[in-house]
């Protein structure tokens, strides 16, 4: 990975079908790309070559120029992709909530048994966490009128 995942942009539609590729079959050339590509839908070789170059000067992925033929690579991983598009995805549209995007998700599409057990081990596992502290306030100056709000006084009162 040559640039730090936080400072990629999100890739297009088109980039993400050329990532999923390169996840699939890292490192590959130009051609294994085009090829893997058509097997999903009709495109140019050189409309690939070209996305490829784009995606390398946006740091997405990363070329190998030893050989006569390009190789190229993803520089980030699709875990890493993943997290990185939901985060942004959750703070977009769920107030930063990753339990309403996850609950929003399985709401659209049932889940296989399979996928409800791993959900239910991973709510086990982050059950058996320690509760994360909560941030302190932004002034220790607190008291029990600033949590109460104002006090009223004589000219206050009604």
């Amino acid at each position: 990975m040559t640039k730090s995942s936080t400072s990629l942009p999100r890739p297009t539609e088109a980039e993400l079908e050329l990532l999923r590729i390169l996840w699939d079959k890292e490192p590959a050339t130009v051609r294994e790309i085009y090829e893997a590509l058509n097997h999903e839908r009709a495109s140019g070789y050189t409309t690939v070559l070209k996305l490829l170059q784009i995606m390398t000067a946006k740091g997405l992925v990363v070329r190998d120029e030893a050989a006569r033929a390009h190789v190229y690579r993803a520089a980030i991983s699709q875990e890493d992709m993943q997290s990185r598009m939901l985060r942004d995805l959750s703070v977009r549209l769920f107030s930063g909530s990753a339990a309403q995007l996850a609950l929003h998700a399985l709401a659209m599409d049932p889940a296989s048994s399979d996928e409800l057990a791993e959900i239910r081990t991973l709510l086990e596992r982050k059950a058996a966490l320690p509760a994360s502290p909560l941030p302190a306030p932004a002034s220790s100056a607190l008291d029990a009128s600033a949590l109460n709000g104002p006090a009223l006084n004589g000219k206050d009162r009604p």
